[in-house]
């Protein structure tokens, strides 16, 4: 039987060797993501498998038996990332505002900074992290040893990191004059290489963050004034995290600061580290005195563990809003609360498969987030959000006018959604289409200027309305003035 053949249709649930070679994966990785997921990950498996001309699950586990090369091959295809600068604009205004200013002056006499942007990916943050740096430091930056790491457990990507050359999708939210400081023309029409002066200050390694726990980590990680580590730890079991987020606040000098990502606190990372309030930051900081204890030993009697993997609930809770009954829990952005005397209305819920199809185009899988998108939209065919992130994914798998029916569509069930109006402007502009595109664009800063300038647009990626206003104008040229 030919092998793209065998291994075609669903997972081999049943195979003793998948089994094996999925809890193989799990305790190698971490990445307990994948418990529940057989399809998606027989489906990544089955691609190293055409690759290496392997036939069945027993055999391409005794190749990973003999090949260190082949474990790092398939890592890289379970673990492919997408991301774009300045991501989370208000993370950002925390770290040029409040974070990097309090660590630059406590670090004055040594004139020496220690960061690492953790999971890192293709390396939007990282370079993120140095542009700032190089802004807030200015004249003064050749004074200080800046060491700015980035590390992923996927090579390919540190490859693209290295290089530091990237597409348009990646610099979506900045707007032509910050493109044009910080980035040149790359070595392909339509890429853009982040200039010599910025791409200098980091530098990118492997690193499997589980290392953190079997002792094998490098005894360099370690004495760090920042540790970036977002949107990393909903792969991993809960149990694990614990342990994570314990092993890297260690690794912090005190006085130190830790971010994560906003479905990430918890309550008891307050035992060892201090939760800081910053808008639409989740960040923690060690402590200036003391050690951080060690993980307390398990009860006597644990809970019982059910046998079947967890469900799809199970391990994307963290990503969604809480239910209405849960009780309040202070978290690095809400640390405290006063007593109600009657609860607020619930938020509108927002989880389920829009939160899926965010995390997997967040992940970097676009096609598998284009495929929940679809199975998502025929359940909710009028959720305005889908159609907006059909959209998105169209544009990110060239497929502009799919994008342009699936913008509009959106825009027909919420006249209102202002990023629908403005990715419709650009998609638009960059079919040729420059005078609709304007005036969609116009749209939504027609929108945005009804709101306060700080105001968040909702499905922006933290991109105030403000933002916006800078961002869209000078497709307007003339017209905005």
């Amino acid at each position: 039987m030919p092998i793209a053949r065998s291994i075609l249709g669903p997972a081999p649930t049943g195979d003793p060797a998948f089994a094996a070679l999925k809890s193989r994966l799990v305790a190698r990785t971490g990445h307990h993501y994948y418990a529940d997921k057989d399809d998606l990950l027989w489906e990544r498996v089955g691609r190293r498998m055409r690759v290496r001309g392997v036939p069945d699950p027993a055999g391409y586990l005794g190749l990973l038996e003999e090949s260190e090369a082949e474990w790092a091959a398939l890592e890289s295809e379970i673990t492919i990332g997408e991301t774009f600068f300045f991501r989370y604009a208000e993370q950002f205004a925390a770290l040029r505002g409040t974070i990097l200013p309090e660590r630059i002056a406590a670090r004055g006499d040594e004139r020496r900074l220690r960061i690492w942007s953790a999971g890192c990916s293709t390396g939007p943050e990282t370079h993120s992290v140095a542009i700032v740096l190089r802004e807030l430091l200015g004249e003064r930056l050749p004074d200080w040893r800046i060491g700015l790491t980035g590390t992923d457990i996927n090579r390919d990507v540190l490859a693209v990191a290295r290089r530091a050359v990237y597409g348009a999708w990646a610099l979506r939210t900045l707007g032509p004059e910050e493109r044009e400081r910080y980035f040149r023309p790359g070595p392909r029409e339509g890429t853009f290489a982040l200039r010599p002066e910025y791409r200098g200050l980091a530098r990118f390694e492997p690193q499997n963050l589980m290392s953190l726990l079997d002792g094998t980590a490098s005894l360099a990680l370690t004495d760090y004034d920042l540790i970036l580590c977002r949107n990393v730890l909903i792969y991993f079991h809960p149990d694990v995290v614990q342990a994570l987020v314990r092993a890297l606040a260690r690794r912090l000098r005190p006085g130190g600061w830790l971010l994560l990502g906003h479905a990430e606190p918890n309550p008891a990372f307050a035992e060892f580290l201090e939760a800081v309030p910053l808008p639409g930051t989740a960040a923690y900081r060690r402590p200036g005195e003391g050690a951080v204890p060690d993980l307390p030993p398990p009860p006597a009697q644990p809970d019982p563990v059910p046998d079947a993997a967890p469900g799809f609930h199970s391990i994307w809770a963290p990503l969604l809003p809480p239910e209405p009954a849960a009780p309040d829990v202070a978290t690095a952005e809400t640390p405290t609360r006063e007593p109600r005397t009657a609860p607020l209305p619930a938020p509108p819920p927002e989880g389920g498969p829009l939160a899926t199809v965010r995390a997997l185009a967040d992940a970097g899988d676009l096609e598998a987030s284009w495929q929940a998108c679809r199975v998502a939209l025929g359940q909710a065919p009028t959720d305005p959000r889908l159609r907006y992130y059909e959209g998105l994914l169209a544009r990110a798998r060239a497929r502009p006018e799919e994008a342009e029916r699936a913008f509009r569509g959106a825009l027909y069930l919420d006249k209102g959604f202002v990023m629908a109006h403005y990715h419709l402007g650009l998609t638009l502009v960059a079919a040729g289409r420059t005078e609709a595109g304007r005036r969609a664009i116009a749209n939504a800063l027609r929108l945005a200027a009804h709101l306060p300038a700080d105001a968040i647009l909702p499905e922006g990626d933290g991109l105030t309305a403000a933002d916006l206003s800078g961002a869209a104008r000078p497709f307007l040229g003339d017209e905005a003035a």
